[in-house]
């Protein structure tokens, strides 16, 4: 298997990550690509580090990490090693935010699911079914106490 190229141009590196090339610039312009260096005749270079930092901050945002927190995140990652347990505490708490958004999207899938089921039989049968349970009310979000 052909290794990838160690310098990417924007087109290569929007083709690796499936953004656009204007998506890419936005990222930058963002403050969300570090590391972004220009070779003798001033095009951006980037890196397979890059295609791997691209993704990561698609996931992020694709999970509610807002444009501030990964900035934040990327910030703390340009200062090096110092700030390893912050991205590390960082990521953990998105973790549980994202953790509980995926129960709340399971519980409406079911919702759902029981749904059309329901609709399933009436029409199979001809009759209205039985109405189906409602769904318990969401329990108060665990929030820590601010100092």
């Amino acid at each position: 298997m052909p290794q990838p190229p160690s310098h990417l141009r924007i087109g290569q590196l929007a083709e690796r990550t499936g953004r656009s090339i204007y998506a890419i610039r936005w990222y930058e312009a963002q403050g969300l690509v570090p590391g972004v260096v220009r070779n003798a005749s001033g095009h951006r270079v980037y890196s397979e580090q890059h295609v791997n930092w691209l993704v990561l901050m698609d996931r992020l945002r694709r999970t509610g990490m807002s444009i501030a927190e990964m900035r934040g995140y990327t910030r703390l990652v340009q200062q090096g090693r110092s700030t390893l347990s912050q991205r590390r505490e960082q990521l953990r708490a998105h973790r549980e935010k994202v953790r509980r958004s995926i129960a709340e999207w399971t519980a409406a899938l079911e919702l759902l699911d029981g749904k059309i089921d329901f609709y399933g039989q009436w029409l199979e049968t001809g009759h209205r079914p039985p109405e189906l349970p409602a769904m318990p009310s969401r329990k108060p979000r665990n929030r820590k106490a601010t100092p």
